[in-house]
């Protein structure tokens, strides 16, 4: 009996310290929450000094870099893989690769990238946007809005994620008039709110030499949610976009908006079992005039359930741009890298102003 009694008590208070650590990382999660303003004004580090754009043609490079952790090699536990944090040896050939693409396109006026880490365990608390800056778009403005900060992810319990820090770079060949962060409307629920993204987009303004506005927009809509978010953030987004048109101003978003473009077939790269019904925006969603820009023959994004594989993965469409009426998209081209450093290719844009 006395036995029984002891193990009682050695049970209970293994539930009770159990409990105990559980309450005090909720806490911890909720005290230290990141919770960013609705609009917050960020500085841009500048390096040229081009403030009034004379130009009416420039390029564009959307890129979702899946902070050098997420290439051909891995797989990620949220999607049903086994991977938590990369490897330091991936983390390092990805990063390399990341910056040697880049490097590669120097020319272009402005790179919308998401998914940059500047100090997180699952990258090896290396800042990638130093790496970029100083190693491939080292003449190029840029500003940078945090989604993704918490101090401590506990889960996966085996192998919790640890410590995050990442966002959204802008970069550009032109000084920024204004560079805002607006922060996505709805959450998760909490707890679970805690240790996910705030969705955000980055909006930066760029004064033309016609008295009107070059308005540019890094976005980087939710995932693992049901559409209702998604629903939320883009009627949102859909408000200042045409307020911004309706100002005479032209108008580009462009990043990962983890849904397909309206009339994409995403079963076009359909392949194997791990096949992901992904939410297609409607094609009446923006007025008549308004443009989605996109290569449906290159994919942009693949699952990571499993380690790439060209013949099996599942891969689509996901990373895009919307144009407004006033411009005349002359050229949109995915680039295939064989997801080599990241779950996500880039997409290169070519516009001129009409």
């Amino acid at each position: 009996m006395r036995i029984i009694i002891l193990l009682f008590k050695i049970l209970v208070s293994i539930l009770l310290l159990f409990g105990l650590a559980i309450g005090s990382l909720l806490l911890y999660g909720t005290l230290t929450d990141f919770q960013p303003e609705e609009k917050l004004s960020l500085e841009s580090v500048n390096k040229t000094k081009n403030t009034i754009v004379n130009d009416s043609t420039f390029t564009f490079m959307i890129w979702n870099i899946g902070y050098c952790g997420l290439g051909a090699e891995m797989d990620f536990f949220y999607d049903g893989g086994n991977n938590v944090n990369t490897p330091e040896k991936y983390v390092n050939l990805y990063r390399t690769h990341t910056v040697n693409s880049l490097n590669y396109y120097t020319d272009i006026d402005f790179h919308l990238l998401q998914e940059v880490d500047l100090n997180s365990n699952r990258s090896n608390f290396v800042n990638q946007l130093d790496a970029i800056t100083e190693n491939a778009l080292t003449n190029h403005n840029h500003t940078t809005a945090l989604n993704y900060k918490v101090n401590w992810i506990p889960y996966p319990f085996y192998e919790p994620m640890g410590k995050v820090e990442g966002g959204l770079v802008s970069l550009s060949k032109y000084i920024s008039a204004e560079n805002t962060r607006y922060q996505f409307p709805g959450n998760f629920g909490w707890p679970k709110r805690l240790y996910m993204l705030d969705r955000c987009f980055l909006l930066q303004r760029y004064d033309l030499s016609n008295g009107k506005d070059l308005v540019v927009i890094n976005t980087h809509n939710s995932a693992y949610d049901d559409g209702t978010l998604k629903s939320k953030q883009m009627d949102y987004l859909k408000n200042v976009l045409l307020a911004e048109y309706g100002k005479g101003n032209y108008v580009v978003v462009g990043g990962d908006w983890n849904q397909t473009p309206p009339g994409y077939d995403n079963t076009t790269f359909q392949r194997g079992e791990d096949y992901i019904d992904q939410i297609p925006i409607n094609s009446d969603f923006m007025p008549e005039g308004w443009e989605w820009a996109y290569d449906g023959t290159v994919p942009t994004n693949r699952k990571t359930s499993k380690p790439f594989d060209h013949k099996t993965t599942f891969q689509t469409v996901i990373d895009f741009y919307l144009v407004s009426p006033n411009i005349q998209v002359e050229e949109v081209k995915g680039v295939n890298l064989d997801f080599q450093s990241s779950d996500h290719q880039p997409v290169l844009m070519k516009i001129s102003l009409k």
